[in-house]
């Protein structure tokens, strides 16, 4: 059936992928095998934008639609339309033709109700509200009015304007919904878990909204375990946990996992804050030399991360000068010294982290299994069209963008696996990833594409790994917005 689902007006490029995401959490494509992911079928009302916070989209059940409303961060409501048209003439004729065993239910003496007013791009004040709901007349309610606890809300949209200062373009005709509300938004999500409330935080801290996008595009649920290599102060797994799934992070720096600042500040702080499960485990580990043992395989159900790229803190891997001198093997710390200890780190680029992330997620994903992660890209006129890490475990199923600045922006990259993991694929997946990097070089030699961000100043080994690197500093260091 088709609903009318009308998002919040930002992050336009999150919204479909966040939705379609959730209809398969809750079983929109009973028959489908891992990885073959579905897609929704989308509409737009007559003469709308694209970028339009209304769309309509069909969905199997009103169950899968008031869920996917209820949990959507992007997602304002869900209705069942019950007439549309350009004045309000057409609005009655269309809902006096809406099947009465579709409206009647929700009429009835039993029931209490109440109709809200909207539009986009401008409100009502209260005597225009108190005109338009006289237009409505025409509708045989025959329940109370309750306007704080309604068994039924009903919505009367009325768009004529987008707005000035939204970026659409105006709009051609006015056009008017009434219909039933069959899920919203939680309302109280965002501000409950708003990085300024939160115990402990650090300059890179994953925005609340942003992490829990990416933790339902990871599908984050009861019985899953979600694991962040990058796991910092714990803002994705904050939220992926409440969602109802087990967690467990790694970090290169020893002082973020275990000591944050202090024993009332650190990253189990922040579970304790909202009263959900700790981590399985917290782990210092370093993502170029994962601390698994062989044969352990596919035991995440998700990998959800903000791999590190040089724009506010620049990728770190073990390393150091020890590397200088041609010792490649593992250093014994000396009894006196090992208290307190932290290890020596050189600088990790981007290429060489992602595809390390994705050898991870090969080997640890169970099929079926999501990877979701952020990779920076140019926004500048000359930049060659961005191209993305592949392989052949995975198939890339939604790419959002996030703008950052006039010169930069990042996309949230969502992957299946797809295939199982053999050394076969590794292989491939080795060939894949030099043909990648090589690109990426090229353009940097021609000047297109950040050094700070795709590529440190590395010098190579004989086998052809970064051996040290010597960290440059980006141009841009603002904020993410």
């Amino acid at each position: 059936m088709w609903y009318l689902c009308v998002f919040f007006h930002r992050l336009l490029d999150y919204r479909k992928p966040e939705v379609e995401a959730l209809a398969e959490l809750f079983g929109a494509f009973p028959d489908h095998n891992n990885g073959d992911t579905r897609i929704l079928q989308w509409k737009l009302p007559d003469n709308f934008h694209n970028d339009c916070p209304f769309h309509f989209v069909n969905l199997p059940s009103e169950e899968i639609a008031c869920k996917i409303a209820k949990r959507s961060i992007l997602v304002k409501g869900m209705y069942e339309i019950w007439g549309e048209g350009s004045s309000y003439e057409q609005l009655e004729d269309a809902v006096n033709t809406y099947p009465d065993e579709r409206k009647l239910p929700y009429l009835t003496c039993e029931h209490t109700f109440k109709i809200n007013i909207d539009s986009f791009g401008k409100t009502f004040s209260t005597e225009e509200q108190k005109e338009l709901l006289k237009k409505l007349e025409f509708i045989p309610f025959k329940g109370r009015v309750n306007l704080r606890k309604p068994d039924h809300n009903f919505w009367l949209i009325e768009i004529d304007n987008y707005g000035n200062n939204n970026g659409l373009p105006p709009i051609v005709e006015k056009r008017i919904f009434f219909g039933r509300e069959i899920g919203a938004a939680d309302r109280a999500l965002l501000p409950t878990y708003q990085l300024k409330s939160r115990v402990y935080i650090g300059p890179t801290a994953m925005d609340a909204e942003m992490a829990f996008l990416m933790a339902n595009q990871g599908l984050a649920a009861p019985g899953k375990l979600v694991y962040d290599p990058f796991v910092g102060t714990g803002s994705v797994l904050v939220a992926a946990a409440h969602f109802g799934a087990m967690t467990m992070g790694a970090d290169i720096d020893i002082r973020v996992v275990r000591d944050g600042r202090g024993p009332d500040r650190n990253v189990w702080s922040n579970f304790k804050q909202y009263g959900l499960r700790e981590p399985i485990s917290l782990l210092r580990a370093d993502n170029n030399l994962p601390p698994w043992r062989a044969g352990l395989k596919e035991m995440f159900d998700a990998i959800i991360c903000d791999p590190p790229y040089g724009v506010r803190a620049g990728g770190r891997k073990s390393g150091g000068r020890k590397l200088l001198k041609g010792v490649v093997g593992p250093y014994t710390v000396p009894d006196d010294k090992r208290e307190g200890h932290i290890p020596s780190t050189a600088a990790y680029s981007l290429v060489e982290c992602v595809h390390d992330l994705l050898d991870l997620a090969a080997r640890m994903l169970v099929m079926g299994g999501r990877l979701v992660y952020f990779y920076p890209v140019l926004r500048e006129e000359d930049s060659p069209d961005p191209s993305f890490p592949e392989h052949p475990c995975f198939k890339l199923i939604a790419v959002s963008e996030q703008i950052l600045s006039y010169r930069y922006s990042r996309v949230l990259l969502t992957m299946v696996k797809v295939a199982p993991y053999t050394e076969e694929i590794a292989a491939s997946a080795r060939i894949m990833h030099v043909e990648f990097k090589t690109n990426h070089l090229k353009w940097l030699e021609e000047g297109n594409l950040h050094s700070a961000v795709f590529a440190p100043n590395c010098k190579q080994g004989e086998n052809g790994e970064e051996t040290f690197c010597k960290e440059s500093k980006p141009k841009y260091r603002g904020k993410y917005v």
